[in-house]
Order: C-alpha cells, then sequence, then structure tokens
C-alpha cells in the first residue's frame, strides 16, 4: 500500500462523519466500545479527562481510529504529574496493515507527548505482529493477561463447571438475601460509586470522577452499550458491577461491594449473576473480564477471577514513557500518596 494516499485527521482538527466513524467500529473484526463515537463523547464530558482521536483516511473513508484518553487526578502541574493517556482495544485498521499504524502512531505521539508523561495500550486483542512497528514508535511491549468467558455455553454445565466452594458461596449469598438486579437511578448509581470510593481507597488507588459514570449511565445505557447491577439486601446496595456492551462483546468495567457484608459473599454472587445474565441473553457471546495482571507475577484479582474461567491468554500491553525524569518523580510521588491514604 502507498502510504502517500493515507491522510491524517486528529480531533484537534475535526472530528470525522459519526456514521462513518461508527460503520468503520462496527465492521471491523476488533471493533470495540472503546474506539467508538459514543465512548469518545463520554470522555470528551469527564472531568480530568481529555480525549485524544487520530484518524486515518484514504480516497474511499476511513482506514483507521486511535482513540485514547488522558487520565489525571488534579488541575494543573499536580495534574500533569498524574497524567497519562490510555488506550483500549485500539488501533483498528483496515486489513491490519502495519503502515497505518504506524501512521497513527507518529501522529498521536505528536500530540500526545506534550500532555501527558506516558502512555499506554491495553490491548482487547492481540496485536503481536505489530511489535516492531510500536516500537519503532518508542512502544515497548510486555506481557499482560486477560479472561474471556465463552457466553454461548449452557448455563447448567457453566455451573457446574464452577468448583463447589464458590457454588456453595454463591448458594450462601441467596440465603442471606442478596439479590440481582439492575441500576435504574442516577441516586443508585451514586450509592454504587461511593462503594466504589471505599474499595479503591482500601486498595489505596485513584478512582474516576464520578462524570465518568454518569455519563455512561445517561448516554449509553439506553443505546445498550451499557448495564449497571446491584446487589442488594432488603434494598440497601451491598456490591455493584459495572459493564460495558458493544456488539457481542460483555466488558467488565467496574465492581466493588461493602467490605462489611464480605461474609455474604457478594464479590463471589455479582460476577456469577453478570455471567448469568450474559449466558441468558442471546446477543452475546463472550465476557470480558478487563485483565488478570501480570504473569508470573501474584495478583489476587486474577487468582478471583480464575475462580470462574481458567482459560487464560496474553494480548499484552504497549507503554511509551515522554519524559522519564517527570514519570520517576510521579512514581515515587504516588508511594507516598499510597502511604498518606
Amino acid at each position: 500500500m502507498n502510504t502517500q494516499s493515507i491522510d491524517i485527521l486528529t480531533n484537534k482538527e475535526i472530528l470525522p462523519d459519526r456514521e462513518e466513524w461508527t460503520d468503520f467500529v462496527f465492521n471491523h473484526p476488533f471493533g470495540n466500545i472503546f474506539q467508538t463515537p459514543e465512548i469518545y463523547e463520554v470522555y470528551k464530558n469527564t472531568k480530568y479527562y481529555e480525549p485524544i482521536a487520530v484518524f486515518a483516511y484514504d480516497n474511499k473513508g476511513i482506514v483507521g481510529v486511535l482513540l485514547g484518553v488522558i487520565q489525571k487526578e488534579y488541575k494543573g502541574f499536580i495534574g500533569y504529574l498524574t497524567s497519562r493517556c490510555i488506550v483500549f482495544g485500539g488501533p483498528l485498521v483496515r486489513d491490519n496493515e502495519s503502515k497505518i499504524i504506524d501512521l497513527l502512531l507518529i501522529n498521536f505521539n505528536k500530540i500526545v507527548k506534550n500532555k501527558a508523561i506516558y502512555s499506554q495500550f491495553r490491548n482487547l486483542f492481540n496485536l503481536a505482529d505489530h511489535k516492531a512497528t510500536f516500537k519503532k514508535n518508542g512502544f515497548y511491549y510486555s506481557s499482560h493477561l486477560n479472561i474471556h468467558i465463552d457466553l454461548n455455553q449452557d448455563l447448567e454445565i457453566y455451573w457446574k463447571s464452577l468448583k463447589s466452594k464458590l457454588r456453595q458461596n454463591i448458594r450462601k449469598a441467596e440465603k442471606n438475601e442478596i439479590k440481582f438486579d439492575h441500576i435504574n437511578t442516577l441516586e443508585e448509581l451514586y450509592t454504587g460509586y461511593k462503594i466504589l470510593l471505599e474499595v479503591y481507597k482500601q486498595a489505596k488507588l485513584p478512582v474516576p470522577d464520578f462524570s465518568l459514570f454518569s455519563n455512561t449511565f445517561n448516554s449509553l445505557r439506553n443505546k445498550g452499550y451499557a448495564a449497571f447491577f446491584k446487589a442488594h439486601k432488603n434494598g440497601y446496595i451491598v456490591g455493584v458491577r459495572f459493564v460495558l456492551i458493544y456488539k457481542n462483546l460483555v466488558y467488565d468495567w467496574y465492581a466493588g461491594s461493602r467490605k462489611e457484608f464480605y461474609k455474604s459473599n457478594p464479590n463471589d454472587f455479582l460476577p456469577y449473576k453478570v455471567i448469568e445474565w450474559g449466558i441468558k441473553n442471546p446477543d452475546y457471546n463472550t465476557f470480558d473480564f478487563g485483565g488478570a495482571g501480570k504473569p508470573n507475577v501474584k495478583y489476587g484479582v486474577r487468582e478471583h477471577k480464575l475462580k470462574f474461567s481458567r482459560k487464560l491468554f496474553q494480548p499484552g500491553r504497549f507503554e511509551k514513557i515522554y519524559n522519564p525524569v517527570l514519570y520517576n518523580f510521579a512514581k515515587t510521588g504516588f508511594k507516598i500518596w499510597k502511604k498518606v491514604k
């Protein structure tokens, strides 16, 4: 392919035709919610978030999409020290063409290098064939695991495939009158958000602003691109699980439960009920557990997720550090922040 025939457009100039963008992502074999105009709008309206989008064109239309988001925790210089650009599920290019990926990355770096300390591509599919292209643009690959669960299976067979201890914990939750339902109001969503704040504080990790979730709830839920679930007892919300949906994939996005209810096993009950919901819905065929850490590195979250499926795969990640001095300074600052928290 002649790269001279490819033009580049960024969201700093003008966005492409929305319908054309939508069609390209939807028809791409690895099209996902994180590369859509809908998630772009969510990012644009989220506090401390800034979407970065780069598009490649030929004379027939879009041939490549790369959408990421710059995330910060604060404003000003302190905010810059927490700035990173995260790309989920991208880039998407026509015919898996490395030259298009190269052009997208070149222009992506031009925009992001002065806005974020580093960029990270959290792959949803295998991009191993393009390691050389990413490396050429300063990105280095690291191993990272994920777990998929097949939703095109008989629910009874899936239930029987789970270990007896897990089945026992799910039954115990039900005996303790823990029930599963949708979150239908912003008031309930905010209650769920406060649970996330508790969980992330305990883990000493930053949590996105509530506007990320309220924007997703308001704009994506009615389109069938998101679902919000709760575990509750007598109307009192004890745990939540938020998922994103695109085509036939359900992506496990954010989750948490109240520590005082751990003995009722909401952390076993909720993921099972979401998976059960997915199996019962014929429109979905895959549940993406949203990451399982680095291989050969102990990770409690992975061990928990493996209770629901032992099928690991390794899509990996790519990362580029734009400012090594500030990157190391920020890492030190983050360690201090965690101790303070």
